[in-house]
């Protein structure tokens, strides 16, 4: 019992959380849901003033596909799983596992601004580790082909995921988290608005490569060849940061062989990806492969 009061009490607390997100009754900096939306129209005016592909539509392939899943993937889902992780949670304390038995440092006494950085590119090399076994592992592969079934690139694609993303990132960052002596600090929403702005400007039809900061930041130059249909011979993926190119850079994931923008996109198979959302939920579960 006290497991579904638990699983229930999430479930209403991030609803209700979220309905006061809409009605402007949570701080500015904490509005997950208005920020999400202002960043992404910032960032869409952006592609319609500065197209990197002029011949692409402003309302390009998909996007109202990609549009649905934003309030699926950001809002509507996450409410749903969140109980599953306070259980979890909960089940794990009933074993004597607390968060402070997997700490390896407290940065909950540094400066605010070194704590907020350290989390903040923790959080990003837990989320590169994850991305990089979406593409090694064929199981998770097929679940991850959702998001590469994009066959025109802009800020929308960033929204475009598979559920059970959301299941596989949601622990790898909470053990990095964790790590951390289970930090997270109250600025936590500043690091995630950060992280959204990167990622919708790295799948927008901008060319941006920010000078000498490429070695630091993800790019769209960069991303678009993450989503490139022709790999180069040997590599089971290229690009694989989320917010920092500095990963890719480090261990050899980088692959920039041109800048022109044309490059064609999605993965060797992709015509059997299905057009219809509902079906692209279920898209992973029922396929048969040698």
């Amino acid at each position: 019992m006290e497991l579904i009061q638990t699983f229930l009490d999430a479930l209403i607390g991030t609803a209700h959380w979220t309905w006061r997100s809409i009605i402007f009754q949570v701080p500015w900096y904490q509005n997950y849901f208005w920020g999400l939306l202002l960043i992404s129209l910032i960032v869409w005016g952006l592609e319609i003033l500065f197209p990197w592909r002029k011949n692409q539509g402003v309302f390009r392939k998909d996007f109202w596909l990609d549009a649905g899943y934003m309030f699926f993937n950001f809002f509507i889902f996450s409410i749903a799983i969140e109980g599953f992780y306070r259980v979890i949670g909960l089940w794990s304390g009933y074993f004597g596992l607390g968060i402070a038995d997997f700490a390896v440092v407290d940065i909950s006494t540094w400066a605010p601004l070194w704590s907020l950085l350290v989390f903040f590119v923790v959080l990003d090399f837990a989320q590169w580790g994850t991305h990089i076994l979406l593409h090694r592992i064929p199981f998770l592969w097929q679940f991850h082909q959702v998001h590469h079934s994009v066959k025109e690139m802009g800020f929308a694609a960033h929204f475009r995921y598979h559920w059970m993303e959301n299941i596989l990132y949601k622990p790898m960052k909470t053990l990095a988290v964790m790590l951390l002596g289970g930090f997270e600090p109250e600025q936590a929403f500043i690091v995630h608005f950060f992280a959204i702005s990167i990622g919708h400007l790295n799948h927008a039809n901008i060319k941006i490569t920010w000078g000498p900061l490429r070695y630091i930041l993800n790019n769209p130059v960069m991303h678009l060849y993450h989503h490139a249909h022709a790999l180069p011979e040997g590599k089971f993926g290229v690009n694989f940061g989320i917010s920092l190119s500095t990963w890719d850079y480090l261990f050899g994931f980088n692959y920039i062989p041109e800048q022109s923008g044309t490059v064609l996109l999605g993965y060797p198979g992709d015509e059997s990806m299905p057009q219809n959302f509902w079906q692209q939920l279920k898209y992973g579960f029922n396929k048969k492969r040698a």
